[in-house]
């Protein structure tokens, strides 16, 4: 067979390269390919080669690498996500293939077996090892541990004769028994609208508490019945033991998890079983959207108006809008789910873009919780002091009715700034322009953007004074302290990201509330995603305003969304849920839509300012961060880029030190992009951005519509 030329798509900065083959393949292949002295992993590309090289500098590639293969919708979505991103292929790529560790074939599943041939004396260790093997073979760790010997044991005994390995087959994978939900009138109306085939996106948008879970589910089992795979995206890891739980029920059996806290070898099992088509259902962190999946029928994106779906280092990507992009490319449904959307996605809904799928009332018959606001004007705290006269009050009552009570304040650990009174000094971060994080539970300074810690120390490294460190403002930490001191017959428990003891201890803590076995919950925006607490029937936000007014053009809808989530984890299960919020703007329209309830005429307010104000999604927008470890060799670069910037259409303003002015040790200038949406944006910053070549220690960083603004 005479060689044929073909694109091969390599996971790192290179990208495309032309080789030639003379054994078949075909796109989508995985193929081992010469780079230098090295060989490399490539995926074989749509694009077609390179006709104008010279044939005698093609180099041959060295057969497959692989049995897996990625399927034309997974190409179609890496190129698409590559262009629009700005980013090059390889590296989202590389996001795909995930260093290649799954590629390989895992060794034969082995055990150990008796030959029949006798040792010189049956020890009593012998005997024991004898005695475990006696219902059948078993793998080395499984016999160690049934017989109770040593590893040299059974290590002497191989060598002997006296046992050897054996192929086994992998445990066949349980049947599910699935077990259908009984849902609701308005659950199964909804529940039909889901189930259609084809592309299409819906967006279901439920009140909490509504059961919008159950209604994804049927979603799901339509695409289980049809043979294929689901995938359902969530944006914390902490909810994802809670969703597993409730799929299982459901199914029958339990989804495969993708998320950091996985160890290497499950995510590569995962890898290879998605690959397979044998993970049928798989939660996970917005990287599951990478999967290779063999046959992906349905995507869920739960609580899709979260900011944590948005990807801000590397190749920089909103998840939820990228599920869109490849749920187009496999022709399959994706589900939007949330009980606040995201402005655009009700935009989107609003012009038929999305179908739109409503919940109006709760699963369990129960009312939405009244909601008041207290002016902290007139009803203040004691100086020193976090909770009002009127949470007080209303925390008592619920402690004298059996009830729970949930603290809400979106900070986490003790302090958000630890100041000398003495001296003035100030602890901040040594990488970044931030304060340090005062962590009790830990005894430690903390930066949440690079995660610098230090030893909370004992007397001030400034002016050496003792006893003279004092925290300024509250974290969810220090309102505990608080409740401890109110309230000291009472169970309290925090609930926070970054709760000693990672996930597991985590998801103990959410236990121990859920049995009813803590009174006061102190909590950040953790709590207010998705989990039903049965006796929970108040809830204060200690700050309401917090966040508001931070330049942020989404801070109004951030805000309204994150408190209409919080306080509807009150009543859930039984009447009579509330909630009070802590504010020194009453007035304010997010204040004023929380109270009257009146979540739709914040909608429309919010989609007007966006007009007027030129915002998604009604027109474009794109940041280009330059960062440099010198502030004069960032702001030169960024000026550069400013005086060169198109003018046709395109508003470039900047540039503007970032408001998180230095970080990781960077300092970093922002420049802001604003197009109209018929404007090929990706294009003219392309050619923009190639007049003003990166030199040095500079990096630039492109974020197409992004949700951050630090």
């Amino acid at each position: 067979m005479t060689a044929a030329r073909l694109s091969v798509l390599l996971p790192h900065r290179l990208g495309l390269l032309t080789y030639v083959a003379t054994t078949p393949v075909s796109p989508g292949d995985v193929v081992a390919v010469p780079l230098g002295a090295r060989t490399v992993v490539g995926v074989v590309w749509d694009d077609p080669p390179d006709e104008a090289l010279d044939a005698a500098r093609l180099k041959p590639i060295r057969g497959l690498a692989s049995h897996i293969r990625l399927p034309r919708e997974l190409r179609a979505f890496v190129d698409f996500l590559a262009r629009y991103t700005m980013s090059e292929r390889g590296a989202v790529l590389k996001m795909v293939l995930r260093g290649g560790e799954g590629l390989v074939d895992p060794p034969p599943r082995t055990a150990l077996a008796l030959t029949g041939t006798q040792p010189e004396r049956w020890t009593p260790a012998r005997t024991a090892v004898r005695e475990a093997l006696a219902a059948g073979p078993l793998a080395r760790r499984d016999l160690t541990a049934a017989s109770g010997v040593s590893p040299a044991v059974i290590t002497g005994l191989l060598k002997a004769g006296v046992l050897n390995e054996v192929a086994i087959d992998e445990p066949p994978r349980p049947q599910p028994t699935p077990t259908p939900t009984d849902l609701s009138p308005d659950q199964a109306e909804a529940a039909r609208a889901l189930r259609r085939t084809g592309f299409h996106v819906s967006l279901l948008e439920g009140v909490t508490g509504s059961g919008k879970t159950e209604v994804y589910f049927e979603a799901i089992a339509a695409a289980l019945d049809a043979g294929r795979q689901a995938l359902v995206l969530m944006p914390e890891i902490a909810l994802t033991p809670m969703v597993t739980a409730r799929l299982l029920r459901r199914f029958g059996e339990t989804p495969e998890e993708w998320h950091s806290e996985r160890t290497p070898a499950a995510r590569v099992a995962l890898w290879r079983a998605a690959a397979r088509g044998e993970a049928r259902i798989v939660v996970g962190a917005r990287s599951a959207l990478f999967l290779p999946f063999a046959d992906l029928g349905v995507i869920v994106v739960d609580e899709e108006h979260d900011a944590s779906f948005k990807q801000e280092d590397g190749v920089i990507y909103n998840a939820r809008d990228m599920a869109v992009v490849r749920a187009r490319a496999a022709d399959i449904p994706v589900v939007l789910a949330s009980a606040t959307p995201s402005v655009e996605s009700r935009i989107n809904a609003d012009t038929g873009r999305y179908h739109r799928v409503v919940l109006p009332s709760r699963h369990s018959g129960t009312a939405l919780p009244t909601i008041r606001a207290v002016d902290l004007r007139r009803n203040a705290p004691p100086r020193g002091e976090w909770l009002s006269p009127p949470v007080r009050r209303a925390v008592t009552e619920a402690l004298e009715a059996g009830e729970q009570a949930l603290l809400f304040l979106n900070r986490r650990g003790y302090a958000p700034l630890t100041v000398c009174r003495r001296c003035g000094h100030r602890f901040h971060c040594p990488n970044c322009a931030a304060s340090l994080v005062d962590h009790r539970f830990r005894a430690q300074l903390m930066c949440h953007h690079c995660g610098h810690e230090e030893p909370r120390p004992r007397a001030c490294p400034s002016c050496e004074a003792s006893d003279s460190l004092v925290p300024c403002g509250p974290g969810v930490e220090r309102v505990e302290e608080e409740a401890r001191m109110l309230w000291p017959q009472a169970r309290c428990e925090v609930l926070s990201s970054d709760l000693g003891g990672g996930p597991r201890a985590l998801a103990e803590a959410l236990d121990r509330v859920e049995r009813g076995e803590r009174d006061i919950i102190v909590g950040t925006q953790l709590v207010a995603k998705g989990f039903t607490f049965p006796r929970l029937q108040f809830v204060a936000v200690v700050d309401a305003d917090l966040g508001l007014e931070n330049g942020d053009p989404r801070a109004a809808e951030r805000t309204f969304q994150m408190l209409t989530q919080v306080t509807g984890r009150a009543g859930r299960v039984h009447a009579g849920g509330r909630a009070l919020l802590q504010t020194h703007a009453p007035d304010h329209p997010v204040i004023r839509a929380m109270v009257s309830g009146d979540g739709e005429a914040f909608y429309q307010e919010e989609t007007e300012a966006r007009r007027d104000g030129g915002l998604p999604p009604f027109q474009r927008l794109a940041s280009v961060i330059v960062s440099a470890p010198d502030r004069a060799e960032a702001h030169a670069h960024a000026v550069a880029l400013a005086r060169t910037a198109p003018m046709d259409g395109v508003e470039v303003l900047g540039p503007a030190e970032a408001p998180l002015a230095v970080l990781r040790g960077r300092h970093r200038f922002r420049l802001l992009v604003r197009a109209p949406r018929s404007t090929p944006l990706q294009t003219i910053m392309a050619t923009w951005l190639a007049q003003v070549p990166v030199e040095g220690a500079i990096r630039r960083a492109v974020d197409i519509d992004p949700q951050s603004f630090l």
